[in-house]
């Protein structure tokens, strides 16, 4: 049995994400002891490894639910586990491709030598002005 503490000591997930993660129904409620305290059992211990794991990879609540739900059911197809996955992987790419538009117009805003007086300087124009930018983002 380990405690709140040393559930969070071996995952890496502070106390207070725990507690959420109970709230939300991703991990179940565990015993108390006599003093109160939340024990918990070894497979709580591991599903919160897998769900810090999951959110380490960025995957929404929602999504970590389903695969929870999935994992408890090992003879079944991996179908909606790829699902999940493949939708995930889809949304980061836009968010790589978003990010490299801004780097870019980033890019061209500071290439400004510096040495203009701040009534000129292009990025504070470029900022004040959105229509100076090559794309949105």
């Amino acid at each position: 049995m380990y405690s709140i503490g040393d559930l969070s000591r071996r995952t890496g997930v502070k106390i207070p994400t725990i507690r959420y993660y109970e709230q939300m129904g991703l991990i179940a409620a565990p015993e108390r002891s006599e003093g109160n305290q939340r024990r918990y059992e070894r497979s709580e211990l591991e599903r919160l490894a897998f769900i810090r794991h999951a959110r380490d990879l960025g995957l929404s609540i929602d999504s970590i639910r389903d695969l929870l739900a999935l994992s408890q059911h090992p003879e079944r197809p991996c179908g909606e586990a790829d699902r999940i996955a493949t939708e995930h992987l889809a949304t980061v790419r836009e968010k790589i491709a978003q990010l490299k538009k801004l780097e870019h117009e980033l890019e061209r805003i500071v290439a400004c030598d510096g040495n203009h007086t701040v009534g000129d300087c292009y990025v504070i124009r470029a900022l004040a002005h959105h229509s100076m930018c090559e794309s949105e983002h």
